[in-house]
């Protein structure tokens, strides 16, 4: 008998305890966002989407050996005259599906003061279809130089 009205004691106070918080929240304003119309700015250190900087990039590939679930590849470019490898990248890749934005790309880039590869603070981001989950950058082909006429030092009269 004494344990049914100690049950009822201790049941009663957990319900009390409980409603004692929602009790505190229920004349707070409301912070709720409308969202399309106003937007919350992200915290300092928020996680969003990879961005990618091909012009500081240096085809190091400890980004690709970090990642955890393979979802980052990329080619360096290699020169056509001399084949031999340069800093720089051909193309970078980065599959959106995989990706479990664990950061470890980005700590991973020896490029300073500006990393490579970053999240960015964008959280607007969606996509209808899986073939949009690969996002792929490329370099822009080198300028080809026409061969502009030689000065021989004759003039036309």
């Amino acid at each position: 008998m004494i344990n049914y009205f100690k049950t009822i004691y201790q049941v009663s106070k957990a319900l009390l305890q409980g409603m004692a918080v929602t009790g505190r929240w229920l004349f707070q304003p409301a912070i709720t966002v409308q969202y399309p119309d106003e937007k919350l700015t992200p915290p300092e250190r928020f996680r969003g989407t990879l961005v990618f900087d091909k012009e500081t990039c240096t085809a190091c590939n400890l980004c690709v050996k970090a990642c955890p679930t393979a979802c980052i590849s990329l080619e360096p470019y290699v020169d056509p005259a001399t084949q031999k490898r340069i800093a720089k990248v051909n193309w970078y890749q980065i599959d959106f599906g995989k990706c479990n934005y664990c950061r470890l790309c980005e700590e991973a880039c020896p490029t300073k003061p500006i990393k490579s590869v970053r999240h960015s603070h964008d959280y607007e981001w969606s996509m209808k279809e899986r073939s949009e989950m690969f996002v792929k950058w490329k370099r822009d082909p080198s300028p080809v130089i026409a061969d502009t006429p030689k000065d021989t030092g004759t003039k036309a009269a």
